[in-house]
């Protein structure tokens, strides 16, 4: 049977909600999700009856960042194999990131490591206020490479720099004060705050909001062919060296890695 890991439901308005749909892994991103949001991505900007998108997660969990199962499969992979896994996940991200229509984060749970990433691509992120985030790669001997061009258009260089590194969990209130989410509210004030963001883009012109966030886009931070593969080859790097598989190995014969105090 083959796993689903993502679902797509379009209201009669045209708003569509896109579903992280692994919620028994924490809606962990495998390499078939990547494919699919890819696929997913480039279906809803072509979609002339979508207005306006809304990136959510099914269970508790908004997205626990990389399948561990599927990292630990590259370390035993050639170099040009994790590669292209890594571009996989950089081609996702920019195609989330460049939609030509609104895309509205709705989050819950936990948002770590590539999850966080998500909700940087997303125009505007809302939170429940229990939410919890962290960028948890360094962690693992790893690095937020492939996500890292977004997180820092959404923060601001001055304000990643409190969190990319440290691998430090934070709430929702400070992930608003970061600039990664827009609000925090209750969990069951969460439907009503994304469809205050929804709501107003259903009076504007699709073809002037679609050539608005192009027009911005290409004045925030340079994120082209040539910032993407810097760090798919940023990543490469970690993965052929000593701390990746380490860090990896450690986690799953739970214990700390050697450079753990």
């Amino acid at each position: 049977m083959t796993e689903q890991t993502i679902g797509l439901e379009t209201d009669a308005r045209g708003v569509a909600t896109l579903w992280l749909d692994r919620a028994g892994k924490h809606n962990a991103m495998s390499a078939r999700m990547i494919a699919e949001l890819h696929a997913a991505a480039l279906d809803l900007g072509a979609d002339e009856a979508v207005r306006v998108v809304v990136l959510a997660a099914r269970g508790k969990t908004f997205c626990a960042g990389g399948d561990l199962s599927w990292m630990r499969d590259q370390l035993d992979a050639a170099a040009q194999t994790r590669e292209a896994e890594s571009a996989k996940l950089a081609h996702m991200l920019h195609a989330l990131n460049t939609l030509p229509k609104p895309l509205i984060g709705r989050l819950q749970g936990n948002a770590f490591g590539g999850g966080v990433g998500l909700a940087s691509v997303c125009d505007v992120a809302i939170g429940a206020d229990h939410l919890c985030m962290a960028l948890t790669e360094t962690r693992l001997g790893l690095i937020p490479a492939t996500i890292g061009p977004y997180v820092c258009a959404r923060m601001g260089e001055a304000m990643a720099r409190r969190v990319f590194m440290s691998g430090r969990r934070f709430g929702a209130a400070e992930a608003v004060g970061l600039g990664l989410l827009a609000r925090a509210v209750p969990a069951e004030e969460l439907d009503k705050a994304v469809e205050a963001e929804v709501e107003p883009y259903l009076h504007c012109a699709p073809g002037a909001v679609a050539r608005s966030k192009a027009l911005l886009r290409g004045l925030g931070p340079r994120i082209d062919d040539a910032v993407i593969e810097h760090t798919i080859r940023e990543l490469a790097a970690c993965w052929a060296g000593e701390e990746a598989p380490e860090g990896i190995t450690a986690f799953f014969d739970g214990r700390k890695p050697g450079w753990a105090g």
